[in-house]
């Protein structure tokens, strides 16, 4: 019985976790499928390998001209990048 209730928190507590459709579409418009898929603001580009201080956008854009307004509030840039390990942006193309 105390199985149960664990497994019915937990399953609960999972669906809380998933983010919104909505939020989903939006990240998902703003750079291309595949590879370069995760949105990033970043303030150095390095030879278009590795972009230095990045993170994600302040707010959630609707779409790439928001994106680009999102970044440029933070004098960074709208880049679309493989993967982001910590404040670096590893192989990244310009939106």
């Amino acid at each position: 019985m105390q199985f149960s209730k664990i497994a019915m928190f937990s399953l609960f507590a999972f669906a809380l976790a998933l983010p919104h459709p909505q939020e989903l579409r939006r990240r998902d418009d703003l750079c291309p499928g595949g590879l370069y898929g995760v949105p990033q603001c970043c303030a150095t580009d390095v030879l278009g390998v590795a972009d230095l201080d990045c993170g994600q956008p302040p707010y959630t854009p609707d779409n790439n001209a928001d994106f680009k307004i999102a970044c440029e509030q933070d004098s960074k840039q709208a880049m679309c990048c493989v993967i982001p390990l910590a404040s670096l942006g590893v192989l990244c193309t310009g939106v």
